[in-house]
């Protein structure tokens, strides 16, 4: 055995301890030293009686995941791969797919799709779950390590199996990572004469300067109301929350504010300055199940301070702060040190994360609150919406279409027949045109029930394929599904035509011209327009019941 790598892992050992030593309990050093002895004796027993030469440094990386395997999932160790990837995000770029993933009841899960990304345009959705990257499976892996084995260089292929609720099988998606710029404001632009809109991926360092940018150029179009979109928006830095905050909530008035253990992470952040949108200007913010950590701040606290309307569906629920400790050079351990709650007092981080086996005097947190006005809310499972939309169901044969490409496709095919987007809105036979484009791709498309049907026809046939009632009624059902998939482009043609559309605006008008076809099928943004055009409906929302 090399004398240096054992040096190292005694390094590494003694440095877990030093970190764990940060408490007030006066008996924890006697704990800490008798752990340090144990895990100290373990270690060396097995580096020097093992049947056979251990890799030290993959043992003590896989160790100490293993050790924190049974914390939330995001304190996790991280290496040189996984720092350069951090270092990649907080620039902007970086070689994936272009998707925010986290850990839900253990399961590796899709947060957010990025937009423009190959995740979004191929039609992965947030919720979601991730069962194989290319042919590893993923429930033993940490988040780091399954975003390490995603990430990779541009035009190379990963291929993820997903999980997705309401269809019986896994669905592959073959992805070609991109080099992935991330642009904080999407696309901001007037919805109507009125109504302005934002769209918010992310927050990083220039989300706050993006954003002001944005309003002072809408508010010079003389809106009255403005349409903040945070779905699938998955987080990012806690400060640039509180700038975008800042520009709508009094000066003085307190943001949000994290509490931990340490003096460190005990914190209060508050306005700074006077607001740059006015008071009397109405305001919706559209949230989902990918909305998650600092769009999440800044949702609870616009509804907290009755500021605006959330539209949408229940937000991720991630209210945890974590802080990054370097090791040496190459290593890191993120650690979540803190816990955030929003003007009300309420905690939105969802149960479950944090293992209550593992701790000392659990407090049970509070979960119904008051807003300024005197609206209860509710901490303890994300953002809850003032006004609930359900969320569509899956439709196969618009999610085959994403998985294949068949709207890019055709467009890019039949793009030069047309001289520009309205010659495409006037074309009486584009929808016979795609539909036999469909058929000729031989999509595979996954129909509710059927394949449970088919592993019991298939189970049936081999314990009695002479039966002479069973083939009846295997041919009435073959014949339904027959049916069903024959009829599927007829049953979401309304879907498929809006994508179609979207897909040739972007291409004749670039994004304010896709926004503007799938603005007007986007129930979120629909509805939101519509409560903020009704004064009394919009002032009603904000009544104590």
């Amino acid at each position: 055995m090399k004398k240096n790598k054992w040096i190292y892992v005694s390094l590494f050992i003694l440095t877990l301890g030093i970190v764990s030593v940060a408490s007030t309990n006066s008996n924890i050093y006697k704990q800490v030293r008798e752990s340090q002895s144990l895990i100290n004796n373990v270690y060396q027993y097995l580096i020097t009686h093992y049947v056979e030469d251990l890799d030290v440094e993959k043992f003590t990386s896989v160790s100490i995941n293993n050790i924190l395997m049974d914390l939330d999932p995001y304190t996790v160790y991280m290496e040189k791969e996984e720092k350069s990837g951090i270092e990649l995000l907080t620039k902007g770029k970086y070689g994936g797919v272009g998707i925010q993933i986290g850990k839900r009841e253990k399961q590796l899960t899709v947060i957010s799709p990025m937009d423009n990304s190959p995740a979004k345009r191929m039609g992965i959705l947030s919720g979601d779950v991730i069962v194989k990257i290319d042919s590893v499976e993923v429930e033993t892996l940490s988040m780091d390590d399954a975003a390490k084995l995603i990430r990779g260089k541009k035009g190379t292929i990963v291929v993820l199996s997903i999980d997705r609720f309401g269809i019986d099988d896994l669905i592959e998606f073959p992805l070609t990572r991109e080099e992935i710029k991330v642009k904080d404001v999407s696309y901001s632009g007037m919805i109507d004469e009125e109504t302005g809109y934002i769209r918010l991926t992310r927050f990083s360092r220039n989300s706050a300067r993006d954003m002001k940018k944005a309003i002072q150029k809408l508010m010079d179009s003389d809106m009255s109301g403005l349409v903040l979109d945070l779905r699938d928006n998955p987080g990012g830095l806690l400060n640039s929350a509180v700038d975008i905050l800042d520009m709508f909530i009094d000066k003085k008035e307190l943001l949000v504010q994290t509490k931990g253990r340490t003096k460190r992470s005990m914190r209060q952040y508050y306005a700074k300055n006077d607001p740059i949108v006015p008071a009397h200007l109405k305001i919706a913010v559209l949230i989902n199940s990918g909305s998650a950590s600092a769009s999440e701040i800044v949702a609870g606290a616009l509804q907290d301070f009755d500021r605006a309307v959330i539209v949408g569906r229940q937000s991720f629920g991630k209210g945890l702060v974590q802080t990054v400790y370097p090791l040496d050079k190459d290593r890191s351990l993120k650690i979540t040190t803190a816990k955030y709650y929003i003007p009300s007092g309420r905690l939105i981080q969802k149960e479950g994360q944090i293992p209550d086996d593992l701790l000392l005097n659990v407090e049970d947190e509070d979960t119904l609150f008051y807003t300024i006005g005197g609206r209860k809310v509710v901490g303890g499972g994300g953002i809850s919406p003032d006004y609930a939309i359900e969320l569509a169901e899956a439709s196969p044969l618009t999610s085959a279409c994403f998985r294949r490409g068949v709207f890019f496709s055709f467009v890019q095919k039949n793009k030069q027949l047309y001289d520009n987007f309205d010659a495409v809105m006037n074309d009486n036979r584009l929808m016979d045109t795609f539909e036999y484009f469909v058929n000729e791709a031989d999509l595979d498309i996954h129909l509710k029930g059927e394949t449970p049907y088919l592993e019991a026809r298939n189970s049936f046939m081999e314990m009695d394929s002479t039966n002479a009632t069973f083939l009846e009624a295997i041919a009435l059902l073959d014949g339904y599904y027959e049916d069903v998939s024959q009829n599927q482009f007829k049953e979401e043609v309304t879907v498929v035509r809006k994508w179609l559309l979207a897909e040739f605006a972007e291409k004749f008008d670039g994004k304010s011209g896709r926004f503007s076809v799938l603005s007007q099928k986007d129930n979120d943004i629909q509805k939101a327009l519509e409560i903020l055009a009704d004064p009394v409906v919009y002032s009603e929302i904000f009544i104590p019941q």
